[in-house]
């Protein structure tokens, strides 16, 4: 068998990089499927749709909003705050919680402090709390470069943008075009545990590659494993790249071997 380009996510991002000088000009407002335009002619539009860009949020997104978790009637600056907060080793196990994206239903204006329903717009002092927003998962961010969309097939949203990306329905997962025609269908390969790390793959914020054989693994984990000279899938045991030249280098080792000790008879 030829070689087969193993593709991870980030390397499929990298095909996907925004070009800016392709966007609309003027403010706009992103979700999961459209893009609808602000007026730009009008200054106070503006203004409230810049307010605060890119200044507020944590670690995982930019935004101008926080989150009540329903769960527990905390606040925190996003799900993903909330769950190491609340999943983490140093809590109780009975204790432990998740906060599943759909179930978000109040937020708080990071500009105003207005507590309010889901929705893109403060209803007190107007400013936009997401250039992108998924009114479906909940979903804020001012950071558009990731070309974020929503998979209705998935259920959540993707980044690298929707055109570079197809879903496969057997996979059931978002795989980067470069794939279409040339990886090999596993029944819900992303809807597995990492061979691994044992984390969720499916809405894993780690990059994930997609092996020759069809199966799934972290891309940070099948470096590990390569690094310990480790190249054989952990579920099927394929090789997880192209061994063929070392299997020429051993052969011709053996051959070696082979006419060093030809002679000698092993009792």
């Amino acid at each position: 068998m030829g070689a087969v380009q193993l593709e991870s996510v980030a390397a499929q991002h990298a095909h996907a990089k925004l070009n800016v000088d392709s966007l609309p000009q003027g403010p706009s407002l992103f979700d999961g499927n459209d893009t609808a335009r602000i007026d730009g002619s009008k200054s106070d539009e503006y203004e409230r749709f810049e307010k605060g860009l890119m200044q507020y949020g944590c670690a995982h997104y930019r935004r101008r909003c926080r989150i009540r978790a329903p769960c527990c009637n905390e606040i925190f600056d996003c799900r993903h705050c909330h769950n190491e907060s609340k999943n983490s080793i140093k809590i109780d196990t009975l204790r432990r919680h998740e906060l599943p994206r759909h179930e978000l239903q109040q937020v708080i204006c990071s500009l105003c402090g207005t507590e309010q329903e889901v929705r893109q717009i403060c209803i007190n002092c107007g400013v936009c709390m997401g250039k992108y927003f998924c009114e479906v998962c909940k979903l804020f961010d001012d950071d558009v470069s990731k070309q974020q969309y929503h998979c209705h097939a998935c259920g959540i949203c993707r980044i690298g943008g929707r055109e570079n990306f197809f879903h496969c329905s057997k996979c059931g997962c978002c795989y980067s075009k470069v794939l279409k025609n040339s990886h090999a269908c596993v029944e819900g390969a992303m809807h597995h545990d990492c061979p691994i790390c044992f984390e969720y793959l499916f809405e894993s914020r780690n990059d994930v590659s997609v092996l020759p054989c069809g199966h799934t693994i972290h891309e940070k984990c099948l470096k590990e494993m390569k690094e310990h000279c480790q190249f054989a899938c952990p579920l099927c045991s394929k090789s997880v790249c192209d061994m063929s030249k070392a299997w020429e280098r051993l052969d011709a080792e053996l051959a070696t071997l082979s006419n060093s000790f030809g002679s000698h008879i092993v009792q």
